[in-house]
């Protein structure tokens, strides 16, 4: 922007960084149309925003501190005690934080018929990335050895998580069901302990599953089922929403999570209505998949709550939503 506008970046002001910020607020993705703008049609994300804008503070930091500068032209936002109105003062570009985006009720069923028709081991993966609430580095790292078929967990290595905390996840019995299938069908492929998941590419034939692999699969089949909202994060959205509808307490939520603190849970406790006062009519609208039939504080936990094709128990992840992925006569039962 500078070299367009003919401005050297060491004596530029805050009219020149105002200028940056509107050319990011209308520059198209470079992706083109595989990205989907939150926002509006086109312009980078808002946090997309705040992370270009970093550099450029923090390179100004460095001219002051230089004594090349006197002043940074990228304001930051600031809280100084005892001024009027709370003392708070505005950063250059407001920070928004939104709530994560969770599929209704048709829409997950139009993904779970979509996926119905994949290979076993892409089945089995969004089944476990449900079931788990598994990252995607989480998920696409799993070896061998972190499943326990008997006791129906797997470990997530602490060196594979967001935050470096090692934890233990259930996962459902319909999803042990395509499990087994997966692991028949990877001795076909390859008998060597390692990664769970292995390429059936012809070009990378048994070596592990990479990231971009599973995002394309995700990413085909949000396409197919006409959901271009779906991504690999949403089954972990969608797991820990409905764990908090389920009753399940703040802290039970962090640590299935793996939050390092609660503040990161409390998004799925807004998104899963149990705020609402008993006296909304949004509380007890059953028309749609949110529900979300709200439970007074002293309802008895043997209460359970269905939506239109999905029941849930509180038993070791023990979510019915992965059934119709799974290839088995009739209907599995598991311990509520």
């Amino acid at each position: 922007m500078c070299e367009r506008e003919g401005v050297d970046p060491l004596v530029a002001g805050r009219a020149h960084i105002a200028v940056y910020v509107r050319e990011l607020t209308e520059r198209p993705s470079r992706r083109g149309a595989n990205v989907l703008s939150i926002d509006s049609g086109s312009g980078l994300a808002n946090a997309t925003i705040q992370q270009r804008l970093v550099p450029v503070r923090l390179f100004y930091d460095f001219l002051m501190e230089e004594g090349l500068r006197d002043s940074n032209p990228v304001g930051r936002g600031r809280y100084t005690p005892g001024r009027r109105w709370g003392g708070h003062q505005r950063g250059l570009v407001p920070q928004l934080t939104k709530l994560p985006w969770i599929p209704s009720g048709q829409q997950w069923l139009a993904i779970l018929d979509v996926a119905r028709e994949e290979p076993i081991r892409n089945r089995v993966m969004l089944a476990l990335a449900y079931d788990s609430a598994l990252r995607r580095e989480e998920l696409c790292s799993l070896r061998t050895d972190d499943l326990d078929p008997a006791h129906r967990t797997l470990r997530v290595r602490a060196e594979t998580t967001k935050n470096r905390l090692e934890r233990v996840v259930p996962y459902s019995a319909s999803t042990g069901v395509l499990m087994s299938a997966y692991l028949t069908h990877r001795a076909t492929v390859s008998r060597a302990r390692g990664p769970l998941f292995l390429s059936e590419s012809r070009r990378n034939y048994g070596q592990p599953l990479s990231l971009w692999t599973w995002s394309k699969v995700v990413r085909r089949i949000a396409v197919a089922a006409d959901v271009p909202q779906f991504s690999t994060h949403t089954t972990r959205h969608l797991c820990l929403t409905d764990l908090a509808r389920m009753g399940w307490e703040l802290h039970a939520i962090a640590s299935f999570a793996g939050h390092r603190h609660t503040d990161s849970t409390l998004q799925y406790i807004h998104l899963s209505g149990r705020t609402w006062p008993t006296s909304s009519p949004a509380a007890w609208n059953t028309s749609t998949r949110g529900a979300y039939r709200h439970l007074p504080p002293h309802t008895s936990r043997r209460r359970r709550w269905r939506s239109d094709c999905i029941s849930a128990g509180p038993a070791r992840g023990g979510r019915v939503r992965t059934l119709v992925l799974a290839d088995h006569p009739g209907p599995i039962r598991h311990r509520c």
